[in-house]
């Protein structure tokens, strides 16, 4: 039997599934032929979710550690005994350091509203510190926000339609697939097909033009494109003066960017620079569609702004065809009735989230003494992952973690719990690559012991006596308040087709800028008053900064895209997909390689005062000389020395407060016998 469900994972692709169930155990994945979007397909990564559910390294009982932190060593006990435990520690931990000292940490493993939001009225009620979700993407929210304003941009589906198509910062095929399809069918139609990326990557492989620009210059970029635009009178007049503000001081600012001094920044030709502005000036209708690269650089919300910036120079958001994509869907937005924010006390502090290794090693009045883990692996995706491992390792701190599998963070853990599985649950789904939600209910019962993260935590909230009415409510209470929400987005919505598992589309118009930007002007921002009003540039600045940490000792670039065959760091637990990912390796440029005496396949160290990682050497010219690349996230534990997080600062960017993961700088060296 087929059953419909939601892939979970934190993808803007959000797709919708068909499970094959037989004898009470999913077979076969694939793509749901109606969902308007996954069209049938699945990345080669969801195929596995079969073997995902019902691996046999599965946790499928609570357990409790028996040797040292970190020993990963752990004896199985009852649901009982372990909620009565972590109950019990902390209601101890609040009497003698207050609630503050427990800290939750959770992001995006599972991207249903309700399970993903599920632990929050708890904390809370609780009153523990309270997390700052900011380690993905609130650095390019907040550039492309002061720019174009809040809101959905501009659909992908319509890209089909442009003839002049610009990838900045975003591996397609790998992160994104089901944007292919649209881009492709441009390109056969006579599109020019552009990707802006800091290394040959699968999707720029297949781009007509690649700009191999120098990491952390692309506000450079885009502003060498404005001067040309500007210089070459290839502007929309009646759109700039209708509907923008500050085309005067843009002017100005961006006749400092002339190609020729912006070729030596990004590593460019200048007539590179100057043919690709030309293309998207003379385009019928130019498409930008942003990842989230450029804002991976303690710069980076000065990046996206100014990336975003570049339609409304030429009119693209009126043109059909034309734009440039953020982030889509955006309904239902209120969740207040389930994270019920009015229960936490005033005052309490905020931990962000990229901060994590200081707040378990640093922060004091009171210390972190107890960490809740869940939806999360922060041994592996959190920077500076040698000061979070120094964390994790305290005696003193008790750790909870809710997994499905043995992480590198779970094995520092005192009590884990085991959760269930994305297709043993009831979930809402909304995505920020497409305009449709969904609805799923379970395929199958939980497996084993597990339990959803919502029953968990009312579990838990009962025990500490917690009697609000939150913590009462079923799934299908919390999806109903959403749908309630007084959105246009929502009008129309079926209710009766979202519960059948169907795709249902928001009431989002394919280009929502038609009817202008939801900025303080509502207008597209070239200058900020908002950016002035703080003391920030208010014009876009395209002057890079690079990782102050490094000093005289570390010159190369370091970055740590995605890889091919992992989504952050899940899919590591899948055989398959390791091995078909490899040993970790370190993309180095010829040059770069020679002048250090290291070969293809050589084991090498790359190394800064933060920590170290071990790889084996890749020597290519599809990076840039003076840039290493080494795909992520492998597991340390099932890859010794691949932690590539060890190398990344807990610095925060510009704006948004996210962390400048692809703002290194190292070295690299052959190992040592």
């Amino acid at each position: 039997m087929w059953k419909r469900a939601v892939c979970t994972k934190d993808c803007p692709d959000t797709c919708g599934l068909l499970t094959k169930v037989e004898n009470g155990q999913i077979v076969s994945v694939k793509g749901d032929p109606d969902h308007p979007f996954t069209a049938g397909f699945i990345c080669h990564k969801a195929k596995n979710f079969p073997e995902h559910v019902h691996s046999p390294k599965r946790i499928t009982t609570p357990l409790r550690r028996i040797g040292p932190k970190g020993a990963g060593q752990f004896e199985s006990i009852s649901w009982n005994d372990a909620l009565d435990e972590v109950a019990s520690k902390m209601q101890s931990v609040s009497s003698e350091f207050g609630p503050e000292s427990i800290l939750p940490y959770s992001y995006g493993g599972h991207m249903g509203l309700v399970h993903r939001n599920g632990g929050h009225a708890f904390f809370n009620r609780l009153g523990a510190s309270q997390l700052n979700y900011t380690i993905c993407g609130a650095a390019a929210t907040a550039g492309y926000e002061t720019s174009l304003g809040k809101g959905p941009s501009t659909e992908i589906q319509s890209a089909a339609q442009s003839d002049y198509i610009i990838i900045w910062g975003s591996n397609t095929l790998t992160t994104n697939v089901h944007a292919w399809p649209y881009f492709n069918n441009a390109q056969k139609a006579g599109a020019t097909l552009v990707v802006i990326d800091p290394y040959r990557n699968r999707t720029a492989q297949r781009a007509d033009v690649h700009l191999m620009i120098k990491p952390g210059t692309d506000a450079a970029l885009a502003l060498a494109m404005m001067q040309v635009l500007i210089d070459r009178d290839m502007i929309d007049h009646d759109f700039i003066s209708q509907k923008t503000t500050g085309f005067g001081e843009l002017k100005v600012r961006a006749a400092e960017y002339t190609p020729a001094r912006v070729a030596d920044i990004c590593g460019l030709s200048e007539d590179m620079i100057v043919r690709m502005a030309e293309g998207y000036g003379r385009a019928r209708a130019p498409y930008i569609r942003t990842g989230w690269g450029p804002a991976r650089q303690l710069k980076g919300a000065m990046a996206m702004r100014t990336i975003a910036l570049l339609p409304a120079l030429v009119g693209a958001f009126d043109k059909p065809g034309g734009g440039i994509t953020r982030s889509l869907g955006g309904a239902p937005s209120d969740l207040s009735r389930l994270i019920r924010s009015d229960l936490r006390p005033s005052g309490t502090r905020t931990v962000n989230m990229v901060e994590l290794g200081n707040a378990l090693t640093k922060l004091d009045d009171p210390p972190v003494k107890m960490l809740y883990v869940y939806l999360s692996n922060p041994a592996v995706v959190a920077p500076q992952s040698r000061d979070v491992l120094a964390g994790l390792a305290r005696e003193d701190l008790f750790v909870v973690v809710q997994e499905m599998f043995q992480t590198d963070t779970t094995r520092y853990a005192d009590i884990v719990l085991p959760g269930a599985s994305f297709l043993e649950i009831t979930d809402f789904y909304r995505s920020y690559g497409h305009n449709y939600i969904q609805m799923a209910q379970p395929v199958i019962p939980p497996v084993g012991q597990s339990r959803s993260t919502l029953t968990i935590f009312q579990d838990l909230a009962a025990r500490l006596g917690f009697k609000d009415s939150v913590f009462s409510l079923d799934e299908m209470d919390f999806i109903e308040n959403f749908l309630r929400e007084d959105s246009p987005y929502l009008k129309g919505v079926d209710f009766d087709r979202l519960k059948s598992g169907r795709a249902v589309r928001l009431n989002i118009p394919s280009n929502p800028y038609a009817h202008g930007f939801v900025t303080p002007s509502g207008k597209v921002e070239f200058y900020s008053q908002a950016m002035a009003d703080k003391g920030l540039d208010p014009l876009p600045d395209g002057q890079p900064l690079r990782d102050p940490d490094g000093g005289d000792s570390y010159r190369l670039e370091f970055i740590t895209p995605p890889n091919h065959f992992f989504l952050n760091s899940a899919f590591n637990e899948i055989d398959n997909l390791r091995e078909k990912a490899g040993q970790a390796r370190v993309m180095i440029h010829p040059e770069t390689a020679r002048t250090r005496g290291i070969s293809d396949k050589d084991p090498v160290r790359v190394f800064n005062d933060r920590g170290e990682c071990h790889f084996l050497a890749h020597i290519t010219n599809d990076t840039q000389a003076g840039l290493l690349v080494a795909e992520g996230l492998h597991w340390p534990s099932l890859s010794p020395g691949s932690g590539v997080n060890q190398l990344t600062s807990q610095r925060l960017t510009d704006m948004g407060e996210t962390c400048a993961f692809h703002c290194n700088l190292v070295e690299v060296q052959l190992e040592t016998p």
